[in-house]
Formats: C-alpha cells, sequence, structure tokens
C-alpha cells in the first residue's frame, strides 16, 4: 500500500536495473509515485516493470545510456509521454573501478568513470530540467562519501564524485528560482553489486570501513533509496543545493 510520500508525483529513475536504482524503483512505488525506470540491461528492467505492475504500481521502462545524450533524451521523453510530465528524478547510474594507484590507471578507467559519473549527470540534468521547467520538481544526484573525502587509488571516481557534487550546487543555484530543487547524497558502504565485486579483490576492506562509522554496518539499497525519496518530495521543500551523507556516520568522525 503507498505511503503517499510521492504521491502523484511521476519519477525517472536511472541506473534502475539493480542495486539502489531498483530498490529506488521499488520505495517510490510504494511511497505512492509513476516510476520510468532508466538503464541499458532491457530485461533486468523489463522483468522488474513487471513485477510492480503486477503489486499494482504505475511504471515504465526506457533503455538507455546515461552516458549518450540523444538517448537521454529519448528515455524522459518516454517518460513524458508515459505519464504527462515529470516531477521528480533520482540520477543514480554510476560506475567505479577496481583500486588501483594514479601512476598506474590508464587514461580507458579514467575516461569510462568520468563519462559515466559525470557526463552522465549532465545529460540527464539538463533534460530533466527542461521538462520540469515552467512546473517545477526536485533532482536527486546520486554521489559518494568520495565526493566528500578522499579516498587512495580511487583518484578518477573520487574526482569524478566531487564533480557531481558540485553540477548539484551549479544546477541550484541556476533553477532554484524556477522552483526546480536539485540536491545531491552521499551515500557510504553500501550493498550493492558494483560495491560486493569491487571488495571482492580487495580481503580485509569491508571491515576497515566498517570500522570508520559509527554505525559500524553496510547500508541495504533501501536505505539509500529512502533518502533519494524524502529528498524528491513536497517534505523536503526548503533543502537545495545541499548534500545528504547516508553513510552511518562514517564522514562524521
Amino acid at each position: 500500500m503507498a505511503r503517499n510520500l510521492l504521491g502523484g508525483k511521476h519519477a525517472l529513475i536511472t541506473g534502475a536495473s539493480s542495486g539502489i536504482g531498483a530498490a529506488a524503483a521499488r520505495v517510490f512505488c510504494e511511497e505512492g509515485a509513476a516510476v520510468t525506470l532508466v538503464a541499458r540491461r532491457e530485461r533486468r528492467l523489463a522483468e522488474l516493470v513487471d513485477e510492480l505492475r503486477e503489486e499494482g504500481h504505475r511504471a515504465a521502462y526506457a533503455i538507455a545510456d546515461v552516458t549518450r545524450a540523444e538517448e537521454v533524451e529519448r528515455a524522459v521523453a518516454t517518460a513524458v509521454a508515459h505519464f504527462g510530465g515529470l516531477d521528480a528524478a533520482f540520477n543514480n547510474a554510476g560506475t567505479g573501478a577496481r583500486q588501483t594507484p594514479m601512476h598506474l590507471m590508464g587514461d580507458d578507467t579514467y575516461d569510462a568513470i568520468m563519462d559515466t559519473n559525470v557526463r552522465g549527470v549532465w545529460n540527464c540534468m539538463r533534460l530533466e530540467i527542461e521538462a520540469m521547467l515552467g512546473r517545477g520538481g526536485a533532482i536527486v544526484n546520486n554521489g559518494s562519501t568520495g565526493g566528500l573525502v578522499a579516498t587512495p587509488v580511487a583518484a578518477p571516481y573520487v574526482a569524478s564524485k566531487h564533480a557531481v557534487l558540485g553540477l548539484t550546487k551549479a544546477a541550484a543555484a541556476e533553477y532554484a528560482a524556477h522552483g526546480i530543487r536539485v540536491n545531491a547524497l552521499a551515500p557510504g558502504t553500501t550493498r550493492t553489486e558494483m560495491v560486493e565485486r569491487w571488495l571482492e579483490g580487495l580481503p580485509g576492506m569491508e571491515e576497515q570501513l566498517l570500522k570508520l562509522a559509527l554505525l559500524p554496518r553496510a547500508a541495504e539499497p533501501a536505505e539509500i533509496a529512502q533518502a533519494a525519496a524524502w529528498l524528491c518530495s513536497d517534505r523536503a521543500s526548503f533543502v537545495v543545493g545541499a548534500t545528504l551523507p547516508v553513510d552511518g556516520g562514517w564522514t562524521a568522525r
């Protein structure tokens, strides 16, 4: 049953085929939103949309690579066509790489991370904002604690997430007067497929990370999704240009 935090709103979620994005699809629907899910993996999107519809929710999907502006444009147009407008967006799509010293990291790794994490958010925000002009809305960009503090052997990822927070502030400063709120999340260690793959090659790393948090555990994807839903809702009406850490207190020390 919908809890109605997002009742009557239409939301677009990128990176929605797994992890935090898939969790956000469920949370946003449970909170009363109609959702358009965007990712590259059609089979997983189609399965998730079918599940949501079977539960009585309003859901659709669009296939897009966020690094390609023309594909994002089609996805936003699909979202608007399905539900008559766009009220909220959670730009969650992102990528990382195996931790490597900077002097050993190739340009291809740098380019891939920056293209997805920064250009992807840039592409999405520009087209989402265009759809929201004249009606208002809320955009949440998924950053990372790596956008607030530096960690070793992850230079391109840290740089990309700092850039996401900069883009968030810049867009907030430009479009708040148009009734469009732009904010960001900074999740800590979260149990997603990407994080699990990263930790597999780094024995002991998870324990080290968790020792630094005030709540010494990893987040579940739904916990990050719930924070995104709140920022997209009218209950966060005076929150703009902010970055909300959802990290168990990792950055509070």
